[in-house]
């Protein structure tokens, strides 16, 4: 009887019928396996609070780092836009960051090359900042038709729809300081 009895207790029906949780949400549920598992954003060294970047919506996001390493992202409660809640592509952004088939080079084919070759982000960031440079200066003009313009014609921008305001706003500082003056966004078209 005494084996019986202590397979019963270790039984979380039984534990959830006998006890002092009927509905099953605490003690009842709780196994030896459960106690020795601890949640990753209890072991994190620090939490930074960002924003997810599928859509424009801009829900908050927590991510908990430790050791420098990513080790969980939810949504985050202070957030007046999300409260905390986020939809199946944003909580599947640390699949994104941390996944093993994660593309972290860029693609590039030479002028009149015929195979791609794999850069690596900061030799394509230096080579995008240079052509962005060159472009300004090929492009700029003092004047036009006598008056004082101080503007590139080498630069447009086009934004899209799934930017929010604040990064349009930025994109359209960021071209006008560079002197373009061809500045769009997809939503008004």
């Amino acid at each position: 009887m005494l084996i019986v009895k202590t397979w019963l207790d270790s039984w979380p029906v039984y534990r959830q019928l006998t006890g002092s949780d009927p509905l099953g949400r605490g003690t009842a549920a709780r196994s030896t396996g459960t106690e020795k598992v601890t949640a990753r954003t209890a072991t994190a060294d620090r939490v930074v609070q960002t924003v997810c970047p599928y859509c424009a919506v801009g829900c908050g996001q927590r991510v908990y780092v430790k050791d420098e390493r990513i080790v969980q992202i939810e949504g985050d409660p202070d957030s007046p836009i999300s409260r905390g809640r986020l939809c199946p592509k944003g909580s599947a952004t640390k699949g994104l960051v941390t996944s093993p088939s994660r593309v972290t080079t860029v693609k590039y084919r030479r002028p009149y090359g015929t195979e791609w070759e794999d850069l690596d982000l900061d030799t394509a960031m230096d080579m995008i900042a240079d052509r962005v440079l060159d472009a300004r200066r090929k492009g700029w003009q003092d004047k036009h038709d006598g008056l004082k313009v101080n503007r590139t014609m080498g630069i447009a921008s086009l934004g899209g729809a799934t930017l929010d305001n604040e990064e349009n706003y930025l994109m359209k500082k960021l071209y006008s300081a560079l002197g373009a003056i061809q500045i769009e966004n997809q939503a008004r078209i």
